[in-house]
């Protein structure tokens, strides 16, 4: 069985480091987001020390867009949801129908050459 253990790592030594940072930061008594921010300066590829694996960089874009619409979807309720339908379905529909336009008319664009 494949294991993931450079993105297990990764994440691992992220959530560690940034919650160290935030911590320091609000012993500070300044907001523990400049510590999560500090976080992922020191972890990325331009600093010395541990950093990321770059290649991992999809995977964990993929993972962030996840937990993002699963805490928004968190928020809403149906309620919500038909309050703004009149601007919502048409607008899904619009965005549908120009994206289905734009692949169908430039593949060659796409194709990697």
């Amino acid at each position: 069985m494949h294991h993931a253990t450079p993105l297990i790592t990764t994440i691992v030594g992220g959530l560690v480091l940034a919650f160290i940072l935030g911590m320091i930061a609000n012993k500070l008594r300044i907001s523990p987001l400049v510590g999560y921010l500090l976080a992922g300066v020191l972890a990325g590829p331009f600093t010395p020390g541990f950093v990321a694996d770059t290649k991992l960089a999809p995977e964990l874009a993929e993972l962030g867009v996840i937990l993002l619409m699963f805490g928004v979807g968190l928020h809403f309720s149906l309620k919500d949801l038909m309050a703004v339908k009149s601007i919502a379905i048409p607008g899904a529909v619009a965005q549908i129908a120009v994206a289905t336009l734009l692949v169908w008319h430039f593949p060659p664009c796409w194709d990697g050459h």
